[in-house]
């Protein structure tokens, strides 16, 4: 499906002079190094995780296995045939969706951007009705596709942004932070529907989110790329069970209560009234929610995995 051998891509930024003169005639160039020798295959049917902090790589890469961008060194091969050559037959089966791009026509109705991927795409009448129909279905929104894309909520455009984008039933899916911005509710019909997709249309899903419990949710291998460089490609098990040992607590306090009471229940991470934040091993989680209840006065608590950067961090220190 996906054979990647050490591709490097370099980009060249212009450094700005003080003479103008120079600046001009006279350019200087300087190098960085965006990936640097990626090697990884990816087979039919995978959902794959492929996360990293700000700036790893991750959307580079992902853009030149779309055929995007042309690597500045390596190969790479992508359902057996070269991305940059952009075949007509290559761009049918894949899909590239970025949770902060949209395609859809602001003013217009969500359908007539269906209407035009099934013209753009080439898809038989029936079988488009079809699978509109059942991802509508599956997301819930029927009752949004005839409605202006600009009057719909985030969540809303975004459901309808996968469904545009996944119309044509594509071999191969890139999801770029897809739930990124969304409230915790949207999150789960987004990841829900992933899932199911994946599983109905047997695609291979290569997923780069910030978001520790997308991943988690969705897939079972994980590939860390920093710095552009892959610095673990193996089960995303392993590195939870080994770097995400601790639970974050959060809590809205009621009242302002003593120092020595927060500090009967633990030494807090943050505390800016009325939010307080604790750090607990996933052990000692049942044990220190009971504490609290019994001990602080509170509005609202709830318990988050730490965020991907952070395991990350952990994992290359």
């Amino acid at each position: 499906m996906i054979t990647v051998k050490n591709i490097t891509k370099i980009y060249k930024s212009h450094i700005r002079q003080n003479n103008l003169f120079k600046d001009v005639f006279f350019r200087q160039f300087k190098e960085q190094v965006a990936v640097r020798d990626v090697s990884f295959s990816i087979g039919k049917n995978e959902l794959v995780g492929f996360i990293g902090p700000n700036g790893a790589g991750k959307t580079t890469t992902l853009k030149m296995l779309a055929g995007i961008l042309y690597p500045s060194a390596g190969s790479l091969s992508v359902l057996n045939q070269n991305p940059f050559d952009k075949k007509r037959g290559f761009l049918k089966q894949i899909a590239f969706i970025m949770g902060q791009r949209n395609q859809l026509i602001w003013d217009l109705p969500a359908l007539d951007t269906f209407d035009l991927q099934r013209t753009i795409y080439e898809i038989d009448d029936s079988k488009y009705k079809k699978t509109r129909n059942h991802l509508l279905a599956i997301l819930q929104c029927e009752h949004h596709m005839n409605k202006p894309v600009k009057t719909l909520s985030l969540g809303e455009r975004m459901k309808m942004e996968f469904i545009a984008g996944l119309l044509h039933t594509p071999k191969l899916v890139f999801l770029d932070e897809p739930t990124i911005g969304l409230d915790i509710f949207s999150q789960e019909a987004i990841r829900e529907f992933i899932k199911e997709y994946q599983e109905t249309y047997k695609s291979t899903v290569i997923l780069t989110s910030h978001y520790l419990e997308d991943v988690k949710r969705l897939a079972k291998r994980l590939i860390i790329i920093h710095k552009g460089i892959i610095m673990y490609d193996g089960s995303l098990k392993n590195i939870i069970e080994q770097y995400s040992t601790a639970k974050r607590i959060k809590i809205t306090l009621e009242e302002i209560v003593s120092v020595a009471k927060i500090k009967a229940i633990g030494t807090p991470l943050t505390y800016l009234y009325p939010q307080l934040v604790f750090s607990v091993k996933r052990s000692e989680l049942p044990e220190k929610i009971k504490q609290i209840s019994q001990t602080l006065p509170f509005s609202d608590l709830t318990v988050e995995d730490v965020s991907i950067e952070e395991v990350i961090k952990k994992f290359l220190s």
